[in-house]
């Protein structure tokens, strides 16, 4: 049954961020696209169905998330992490990151202190700037060879007057998964001080063996209190163009809050398709994503592999989850005397493949990309080839 995401999906001509506008961010458009974080398999069989039959339905009017969608979503969350939540948590956001900006605005002021932990996805930045609040960058390190998040400094931003962490679990790129350990720390740190977390679990479903991902609001009455836990099935089951993401939020203070900054937005009413596919997904979609996880498991073994016996000078990170990967390159640049712009330049120009600049994700990413295995085994080896082709020609 694997062999079904063996199969090479035309996704040119379609409006694809990732195949259709190459020529726009890489200046070519021969490259192999290794970067933006979706997946080159079709969604799953009871998805497109769903999103079938609801196209059959001429009229595409307003919605709403109904209680059927709040149960399934209710459902995944416990049989996938075994937290039982109430569907009355459930809040509709038109993506997880409108969820992140939505909790900014509602639990904290005009210059107040916002936490992040660099390297992070982009957008976290961007809606603590954007709203006029102030970024607290608690920097991860790396520690034996694996990310951890530096107690000492986070304590030290949280006395700067911090009212909110922005959590990024699975951590976006650096791939690492936390262990209930670290997030009761967080949450014993936050708690007595009134921060609340608002945590970006888009990745959450996506976890290898040895790992297990845990919603950072399950850990204890303390932090189910003082969190937002934004997930989504975008990432799960390819479905990030249809915008539809959830906030579970025990706190009904909390939910009213966020509640009203998302009805002052005007972002209340939801997408007609991206609902239909959220509740297909979440009600019917366990048997597919365990197979996906065992794909992408092969994926991520062949480019561990592969980087090990042909790629010198670039080292995989340690992968918990996610199907985009970190990767080293520092000694790469060393080996070869490139500074990050002539790192950039190697990859596109040289190997002729499009990775995520690492320092698109703030200090801490310099030296570093991020590579996408979320495709075929054929397109990441064509990638791969490239890449080591391209160190043994030299600089």
């Amino acid at each position: 049954m694997l062999s079904e995401f063996d199969k090479a999906l035309d996704r040119t001509n379609t409006n694809c961020e990732k195949w259709d506008n190459l020529m726009e961010v890489f200046g070519r458009d021969d490259v192999v696209p290794l970067w933006v974080a979706d997946m080159d398999f079709a969604s799953p069989p009871e998805i497109v169905a769903a999103l079938a039959e609801r196209v059959q339905h001429p009229t595409y009017g307003y919605t709403f998330a109904s209680q059927s969608l709040r149960e399934a979503a209710a459902g995944w969350v416990e049989r996938r992490y075994g937290w039982e939540i109430s569907p009355e948590w459930v809040v509709i956001t038109p993506g997880v990151i409108p969820g992140l900006a939505m909790s900014v605005l509602a639990y904290t002021q005009p210059g107040d202190g916002v936490i992040v932990q660099s390297p992070v996805y982009p957008p976290f930045f961007e809606v603590v700037e954007g709203n006029g609040r102030r970024v607290l960058n608690n920097e991860l390190k790396i520690v034996d060879g694996r990310y951890a998040m530096d107690w000492d400094d986070l304590q030290a931003k949280l006395d700067d007057g911090a009212r909110l962490v922005l959590l990024c679990s699975p951590a976006n790129p650096v791939g690492r998964v936390w262990t209930d350990d670290e997030l009761v720390r967080l949450s014993s740190m936050c708690t007595p001080r009134e921060v609340i977390v608002a945590s970006d679990e888009i990745h959450c479903d996506i976890v290898y063996p040895g790992a297990t991902h845990i919603p950072f609001g399950s850990v204890g009455q303390g932090a189910a209190n003082r969190s937002v836990t934004l997930m989504a099935p975008s990432k799960t089951f390819n479905v990030q163009g249809l915008a539809t993401s959830i906030a579970v939020i025990p706190n009904e203070r909390l939910r009213d809050r966020f509640v009203r900054v998302r009805t002052g937005l005007g972002l209340g009413q939801g997408n007609v398709f991206g609902l239909a596919a959220l509740e297909a997904g979440y009600g019917e979609g366990n048997a597919w994503l365990d197979r996906v996880l065992k794909y992408l498991e092969g994926n991520l073994r062949y480019l561990q592999d592969f980087a090990r016996s042909r790629l010198p000078g670039i080292t995989v990170a340690p992968a918990e989850g996610m199907y985009v990967v970190w990767m080293d390159c520092r000694r790469l640049g060393r080996k070869f005397g490139l500074d990050a712009d002539g790192l950039g330049d190697f990859f596109v120009n040289r190997a002729r493949v499009g990775l995520s600049d690492g320092r698109m994700f703030g200090p801490g990413g310099d030296g570093f990309f991020r590579i996408n295995i979320g495709c075929p085994r054929a397109t990441l080896k064509e990638g791969l080839e490239r890449i080591a082709e391209a160190i043994a020609l030299g600089p």
